[in-house]
């Protein structure tokens, strides 16, 4: 990461209310060496630039902080590179965060990231979505995912997981509130409901990211 790009990660985080400090830029710079360095033989991201992994994967991922309290729990389901579990862990030490992922291949370089960057309280399991009540006892304040495209299904998959008063949040972008509109229904289905959206402009790209959180749909007896 040249200083450029250190400066940039470091402004872009504090225009989205993230203050990090030289040890935390230390392993943000770490941790996208080592991205590219396991990707140039193991496809872990379409991403191929520091720049790219910036702007894309880790103030991204930074959005997040905003709507997550002081010591809260995070399940990240389908987290690929780690994405957003990782940065949010290197920024917010403070959190609990499990992440998940169907490819082993994944979740190895996530495990080898978490103990080469010293994470605690970071844990990565390799599983489906579909059977983490059975294999996780823990239930979390968050559980959120970039990659579930289907609000619907992201409902279904994680509010088992939730303890209680907790909220699943899709990371959307701009076509976000339509997704809404055309999963009402399956969203009731699932016993899911809209409890908040919160719109987060992107630093440098300037693109739009919604946070949109469900919450169990409340009974109407």
């Amino acid at each position: 990461m040249t200083a450029a790009e250190r400066e940039m990660l470091r402004d872009g985080a504090g225009e989205l209310g993230v203050v990090l400090d030289e040890a935390a830029l230390g392993r943000f710079d770490l941790f996208a060496s080592e991205l590219l360095r396991w990707n140039a033989k193991v496809n872990l991201t379409a991403i191929r630039s520091t720049h790219e992994i910036i702007v894309k994967h880790f103030l991204d991922s930074l959005t997040l902080s905003r709507i997550l309290n002081q010591g809260s729990s995070l399940l990240d389901i389908g987290s690929g590179g780690g994405f957003p579990a990782i940065p949010l862990k290197i920024a917010r030490p403070d959190l609990a965060v499990v992440s998940v992922d169907s490819v082993q291949k994944k979740i190895l370089f996530q495990r080898h990231a978490g103990r080469l960057l010293g994470l605690e309280r970071f844990t990565a399991v390799h599983g489906r979505a579909e059977g983490l009540p059975a294999v996780i006892a823990e239930r979390f304040d968050c559980v959120v995912a970039r990659a579930v495209s289907d609000l619907a299904t992201l409902a279904r998959l994680g509010l088992p997981m939730l303890a209680e008063g907790g909220r699943v949040i899709a990371m959307k972008g701009r076509q976000g509130r339509e997704e809404i509109t055309a999963s009402r229904e399956n969203l009731s289905l699932n016993r899911a409901a809209v409890f908040s959206i919160d719109e987060v402009r992107l630093p440098v790209s300037g693109e739009m990211r919604l946070l949109i959180a469900l919450c169990p749909e409340k009974s109407s007896t």
